[in-house]
């Protein structure tokens, strides 16, 4: 019987890019206002982090389930982009971080939705 092949997800640029923008968002809440710990501040970190993470636990599943979990990611990702307009309204965030933030989210957009077409 042949075992379906897996992704080493550590190995995936699309889990080393979404790793590093939950970094990037774990980085910029420590200058959040503490009223926030509870409502933006705690969705902007959920959705951050869901992103490789969605990616981790895919990878160990068939190509079809793993396409599941990278549109969860790819889902958390444009959440993600919505509470970072959301930041900056607030000015929680500046304008250069928010156009960082928005490009490394777009490239990792683009990335994940080619690897799921590659699947």
């Amino acid at each position: 019987m042949n075992a379906k092949k897996r992704h080493n997800y550590k190995n995936l640029k699309i889990w080393k890019l979404g790793l590093e923008i939950a970094n990037n968002i774990s980085d910029l809440l420590l200058d959040f206002p503490k009223h926030e710990r509870f409502d933006l501040s705690s969705q902007l970190s959920r959705c951050s982090i869901s992103m490789p993470s969605n990616i981790a636990e895919g990878s160990a599943r068939t190509d079809k389930s793993f396409s599941h979990f990278l549109d969860i990611s790819l889902g958390s990702s444009f959440e993600l982009g919505t509470q970072l307009l959301i930041a900056e309204h607030r000015k929680y965030i500046n304008k250069n971080n928010l156009k960082i933030l928005e490009e490394k989210i777009e490239e990792f957009q683009r990335m994940t939705m080619g690897f799921q077409n590659g699947l």
